[in-house]
C-alpha cells in the first residue's frame, strides 16, 4: 500500500473481477467482506481471466443445509443451479428424479442474514410462488462455499437480465442481481376493519413489497402489502387515528393507499422514525412500468 497506493493495487487485483460478482461495503456482514479480502489478495480470482471460477460456470450443484419448513430442523439438501434452465432448484432426497421446488431465475432474491438464521454463513433465499414470495434459509459450514453460491445466484441474474434487456449496460443491470431488504422489525398491526386487536408481527420491507410474519423465519408471508409512490396516492403518516384502539405500542404509523389505510404501531419512537424513513424513500421514488402490473395483483387479491 506504502509503496504503490491504493488505486493502483486496486487495478491489478481488480483488473478481471466479473460485473456481477459482489463487492460489499462496511455495512454487509463479516463473512461478505472476509470471503471479499480472501478472493482479490489471497486466491488473487480477479487477476486472471483465462481461469474460470466456479460461480461463472453457469450452473451449480451441491449440498447446504436448509431449514425445514414446519419443524425449523437444518438438513442437508442437493442444490442445482442451471442458467440454461432458467432456474435453482432443490431435491429432498439424493436420488429424488423431481425437485422439491423449482425457483425461476427471474425471481430470485438472496441476501445474508447470518443474525436473522442463527449462523455467521446464513443465506435468506427467495423466490416468487404463485406471486408470493417464498422464503428458504441455508447455510454451509465452509464460508467460501455459501460466498460461491450467492455468487453464482448473481451471474445466473445477470446473464438472464442481459438477455431481458439487451440495450441495458452493465451498470443498470447489477443493481437489479440482489437485494437487500430496506429494513426489518417487528411492529403491531391491525386488519382492515381497524376493529381488530393489534398483533405484534415482523416485518420486512423488500423494494416496494412489505411483508409481515408470525415468526422471522416462516417460509410464507401472512399478508403483503404493497407501496407505491405519492404521484400515486400513497402516503405515509405519522400517527393513528384518533378513533383507534387496542395498540400496546404507542407510536403509531399510518400508510394511505389509493384503497385503504394500513395501521401500524412501534415500540420505540426511534423505530416509529426508521419505518417512517424507509417508507418514505420508498413513496418519494417514481413507479417503473412493471411495477404497475404488481401494484394491480395486490389490489385484485382476496
Amino acid at each position: 500500500m506504502a509503496a504503490n497506493g491504493n488505486n493502483v493495487a486496486k487495478a491489478k487485483y481488480e483488473s478481471k473481477m466479473p460485473p456481477f460478482y459482489y463487492k460489499p461495503t462496511y455495512l454487509d456482514c463479516q463473512l461478505l467482506r472476509e470471503q471479499w479480502i480472501r478472493a482479490k489478495y489471497e486466491r488473487k480470482e480477479f487477476i486472471h481471466s483465462e481461469k474460470q471460477e466456479p460461480y461463472s460456470a453457469g450452473y451449480r450443484e451441491g449440498f447446504l443445509w436448509k431449514r425445514g419448513r414446519d419443524n425449523g430442523q437444518f438438513l442437508s439438501r442437493k442444490f442445482v443451479l442451471s442458467e440454461r434452465e432458467g432456474a435453482l432448484k432443490y431435491f429432498n432426497k439424493n436420488d429424488a428424479k423431481e425437485p422439491k421446488a423449482i425457483m425461476k431465475i427471474e425471481h430470485l432474491n438472496a441476501t445474508f442474514q447470518p443474525s436473522k438464521i442463527g449462523n455467521p454463513h446464513g443465506l435468506q433465499i427467495t423466490y416468487l410462488k404463485d406471486n408470493s414470495t417464498r422464503n428458504i434459509f441455508v447455510y454451509h459450514e465452509d464460508g467460501k462455499e455459501i460466498v460461491d453460491w450467492f455468487n453464482a445466484i448473481r451471474a445466473a441474474r445477470f446473464h438472464y437480465l442481459q438477455v431481458a434487456f439487451p440495450g441495458a449496460s452493465d451498470s443498470d443491470l447489477v443493481p437489479k442481481l440482489s437485494r437487500n431488504y430496506l429494513k426489518e422489525g417487528y411492529m403491531e398491526k391491525t386488519g382492515p376493519k381497524q376493529t381488530e386487536g393489534f398483533k405484534k408481527r415482523w416485518f420486512t420491507m423488500d423494494d416496494r413489497r412489505l411483508m409481515y410474519f408470525k415468526d422471522p423465519l416462516d417460509a410464507f408471508a401472512r399478508g403483503e402489502v404493497f407501496i407505491g409512490s405519492k404521484e400515486n396516492s400513497y402516503k405515509v403518516l405519522e400517527g393513528l387515528p384518533p378513533s383507534t384502539q387496542g395498540n400496546h405500542w404507542q407510536h403509531g404509523i399510518t400508510i394511505v393507499t389509493p384503497d385503504r389505510k394500513f395501521l401500524f404501531a412501534c415500540e420505540t419512537e426511534d423505530d416509529q422514525l426508521e419505518w417512517i424513513t424507509t417508507f418514505q424513500k420508498v413513496i418519494s421514488r417514481p413507479m417503473l412500468p412493471q411495477e404497475y402490473a404488481v401494484e394491480a395483483h395486490f389490489k385484485h387479491k382476496p
